[in-house]
């Protein structure tokens, strides 16, 4: 017989868990698809609205040498392999000092990996050229959607702010998600105002990014719910070794 939760209820199988991380995974696929597909078929009403932005960034971007300047050291600053190396040393120093979340750090290095991966099948699959502007600001080689900086950005945001929530107090969270998200949208902006993204081509990353990453998690809790390191503790705990020196 099946146990039941402290509240009563039986917990839910482990296949109608996994079903949540399919369907929310799709609710940012669906949008991802629908965008690859007008981009691919030259929806007019798009491309314009896309020519039309990138026109006007890149414009600022040459009347300001300075931002021109910041634009091309956060590019390089935020290469994806860079940044994969920074976020793959966190999950080993999480590892290292707190084996009770090794499953956790196991499912955050596989999905950064697969994100990795998935976004450079999806340009292949689209394969939507660069944008051509008259006086280029910089130039970047492969297709367009989405953008690699953008959706590796998005993925390894939400990888990173769900692997380390269980160890921060309430207020390091906050700087946490804040600081993360503004790393993904300054590396959108980027993207756009150096003239190498079409503002679409962004927008699909950032969904990317957020749906892989976030299904992915359900998916880790839904396949084994009982384990320890499964969720955050509760408001106020600050993570597995909080009751140190407390006594």
């Amino acid at each position: 017989m099946a146990e039941r939760r402290p509240d009563g209820r039986r917990p839910a199988g482990r296949g109608r868990r996994l079903l949540k991380a399919v369907g929310f995974g799709l609710a940012f696929a669906i949008p991802v698809t629908a965008l690859a597909f007008v981009v691919r078929e030259k929806f007019l009403p798009v491309i314009e609205l896309d020519e039309r932005l990138i026109v006007a960034a890149t414009d600022i971007t040459r009347d300001n040498p300075w931002l021109k300047t910041v634009l091309l050291v956060w590019q390089e600053a935020t290469q994806p392999k860079w940044v994969y190396i920074v976020a793959s040393a966190v999950c080993l120093v999480v590892w290292r000092r707190h084996r009770e979340l090794a499953t956790r750090c196991l499912w955050a290095f596989l999905t950064m990996m697969v994100a990795w991966n998935l976004q450079l099948v999806l340009k292949e699959v689209v394969r939507r050229s660069r944008p051509v502007v008259s006086d280029p600001v910089s130039h970047a080689p492969g297709y367009s959607f989405p953008s690699g900086h953008v959706a590796n950005a998005a993925a390894i945001a939400t990888v990173m702010t769900l692997l380390l929530w269980p160890l921060l107090t309430p207020v390091a969270r906050r700087w946490l998600v804040a600081g993360l998200t503004a790393y993904v949208v300054l590396t959108a902006l980027d993207r756009v105002f150096l003239g190498v993204h079409y503002p679409s081509d962004v927008l699909a990353g950032i969904l990317f990014g957020i749906g892989l990453g976030t299904a992915s998690y359900i998916g880790y809790l839904g396949w084994n719910p009982q384990s320890p390191d499964e969720s955050p503790p509760p408001e106020g705990d600050v993570g597995p070794e909080s009751t140190k020196g407390s006594t």
